[in-house]
């Protein structure tokens, strides 16, 4: 099990960036598909996007596509969840997620076993 820390969250107007960064506890994500997924309250837990470590492949939820990029870093220590021109419904908990095998399966919460404990992001008007 390795032990997930979601940052960057905060408040933004409509229209705003944010980056996340999600870092595993004394370790690095060689070998483990990774994922940022979101909670809005009364809602479920929904993906956003995942990235294989082991090949450059990444999936989006229709909402995030052209918005919103996923990445990892070339020392493979911290992944990214870069959010542009954001609006109020993105509101939610972002949630990063690890599972060790280096190639996303599926790109759903009951995939993976890791989780961090989730950066607020709120959007205003």
């Amino acid at each position: 099990e390795v032990q997930l820390q979601a940052s960057g969250g905060g408040l933004v107007q409509a229209g705003g960036s944010v980056r996340l960064s999600c870092t595993a506890s004394g370790a690095y994500f060689n070998g483990y598909a990774l994922g940022w997924f979101r909670q809005a309250p009364g809602k479920e837990r929904e993906r956003v996007s995942c990235i294989s470590s082991g090949a450059p492949t990444t999936t989006y939820a229709d909402f995030a596509k052209g918005r919103f990029t996923i990445s990892l870093d070339s020392t493979k220590s911290t992944l990214y969840l870069q959010m542009n021109n954001l609006n109020q419904e993105d509101t939610a908990i972002y949630y990063c997620a690890a599972k060790l095998g280096p190639l996303v399966r599926k790109c759903e919460p009951s995939f993976y076993t890791d989780w961090g404990q989730g950066t607020q992001v709120t959007v205003s008007s």
